[in-house]
Parts: C-alpha cells; sequence; structure tokens
C-alpha cells in the first residue's frame, strides 16, 4: 500500500512538472521562468532521490543561456543550494562536466550580481572536487581579483584564497607557535608574492590586497612575517627572496598597512551597476 501511494504521487508530481514546469519555464515572462528555476532547486535538494538527476538538471543547464539576469542569477543560487551539500555531489558530476564552461564564463557576465554568483558557485565547486577545475578555468576567476567592482573581486579574493592559501600543511601544525619567517605563514606569504609578479599588474597590489582582505585578514596583517622574511638571512635550505620578490613584498605590505589603518578600498572600486559606454 506505502508503495502504490508513492508511486501514486509520483505520478501526479510528474504530471505537473509536464503539464507545468515544461511549458512554463519557458514562459515569453522572465519572472514565471525565474520561479521555475528557483522551485526546481528546492524539489532537487528536498527530494534529491527523485529530481537530482540529469533529466531534470538540464533544464537549470539551458537556462543559464536566458537573456535575463534575474533568471540567470536564480539559476545559479538553486544549483548553490545543491553543491553546499557535499553528500549531493556525487548525483552533480555528470553536470558539472557539461556545464562547466558555461559557469566559469558566467564570471564575466554583464549582470555583476550574476558574475558574483558564479564565482561563489566555482568556489562550491573547488570544495566539492579538487579535480574537476582546470588551471585555465582557475585563472579566467582568479585574475578578477583586480576587477574595479568589488563584490566581484571580493568573491574572487575568496576563491584564489581557498585554491591556492587554504591548504595547510601537516608539518605546519608543529610550527603554529612559531612566528616571523619560521611560522606557517611564510610560504602563503612568499605565495601570494609569486602570485602578484605572475600576474603582471605590478601597480595594483592594492586592489589585490582589498580582494583578500575578508578572507585572509590574519595572512595579511602577520607584518612580523613580512619583516622578518625582508630582513633575516633564510633558514637553511630555504630560496632566498630576490630583489624582485622583496620590491613586491615591500609594494604588498605598504598596501596592507593602509588598508588597515584607511579601512577603505583602493581608489577605483566601488559597487556601483555598470555602466554601459
Amino acid at each position: 500500500q506505502l508503495q502504490e501511494n508513492q508511486d501514486e504521487i509520483e505520478n501526479m508530481m510528474n504530471a505537473i512538472f509536464k503539464g507545468v514546469f515544461v511549458h512554463r519555464y519557458r514562459d515569453a515572462i522572465a519572472e514565471i521562468r525565474a520561479i521555475c528555476i528557483e522551485e526546481i532547486g528546492i524539489w532537487m535538494k528536498m527530494y534529491s532521490d527523485a529530481f537530482l538527476n540529469d533529466s531534470y538538471l538540464k533544464y537549470v543547464g539551458w537556462t543559464m543561456h536566458d537573456k535575463q539576469g534575474e533568471v540567470r542569477l536564480k539559476c545559479l543560487t538553486a544549483l548553490q543550494g545543491l553543491y553546499y551539500n557535499k553528500e549531493l555531489n556525487s548525483k552533480l558530476e555528470l553536470f558539472t562536466s557539461r556545464f562547466k564552461d558555461r559557469i566559469v564564463s558566467m564570471t564575466l557576465d554583464k549582470e555583476y550580481d550574476v558574475a558574483v554568483q558564479a564565482i561563489k558557485l566555482l568556489t562550491l565547486v573547488l570544495q566539492s572536487s579538487e579535480e574537476v577545475l582546470t588551471a585555465e578555468d582557475c585563472e579566467n576567476v582568479y585574475h578578477l581579483v583586480y576587477s574595479a567592482h568589488r563584490p566581484v573581486a571580493v568573491a574572487a579574493g575568496e576563491f584564489l584564497y581557498k585554491k591556492l592559501f587554504s591548504r595547510r600543511d601537516p608539518e605546519d601544525d608543529g610550527m603554529l607557535k612559531r612566528r616571523g619567517r619560521q611560522s606557517p605563514n611564510a610560504n602563503l606569504v612568499k605565495t601570494l608574492v609569486f602570485f602578484f609578479l605572475e600576474s603582471e599588474l605590478h601597480e595594483h597590489a592594492a586592489y589585490l590586497v582589498d580582494s583578500m582582505w575578508d578572507c585572509a585578514t590574519d595572512l595579511l596583517k602577520d607584518w612580523e612575517c613580512m619583516n622578518s622574511l625582508l630582513l633575516e638571512e633564510p633558514l637553511n635550505g630555504e630560496e632566498p627572496l630576490t630583489d624582485r620578490q622583496e620590491s613586491a613584498l615591500i609594494e604588498i605590505m605598504l598596501c596592507t598597512i593602509r588598508q588597515a589603518a584607511e579601512c577603505h578600498p583602493p581608489v577605483g572600486r566601488g559597487t556601483g551597476k555598470r555602466v554601459g559606454s
């Protein structure tokens, strides 16, 4: 009897899906398309056994190309709700491989709100599986830390931090109480310097610091570590910083001090809406 009831309910749900959703997710009115995607995201989360599969996910994937920003935004927030739950990750693998390139391209969306949520979704994808995103995918997000729009830059800063700065070496556990160039932050500060020099936007250290300020404050305020990297002799077997790397570290350090003292983003970076040229 339980099985019969369940089958009956699933038949009703299929009838509603085919009779309503399949027609309305392409409705002429953007608001109705947005509601459809928001709802299917809730169905997938609440009843993943029935709805979280590729025959339903594909509708969200297709709708990511919608011409209205509010609808694209609903696609991304629906997907975030799914990727956030690690137990659902195995059911999302095919969708990820099929639509990943579209999500990466949405980090450059003309609507800033959509771009921010696309970066946040990729950060969740990154946490669910390191292998999914290629080096090229990651680089497409990295360079957005230099964006003039602060919410986009901060989201990219968090992605960068999760990818390059948040993995701890087991050996670091014994170094937690050490300070200066022997602290775990020493390698992270060097990573920041190498990233800054490789990105070849050398006049924009203030932008990089501002992007990572919210997620990496402890690292960016470890001036004792930065000082010792500049002033103390390298440890045994440690590569000394080149003159170019030292100059970059001094520039980053100055920007962190200014950010801590002034508490506002650098000149030219704001949160305003994009204005067409």
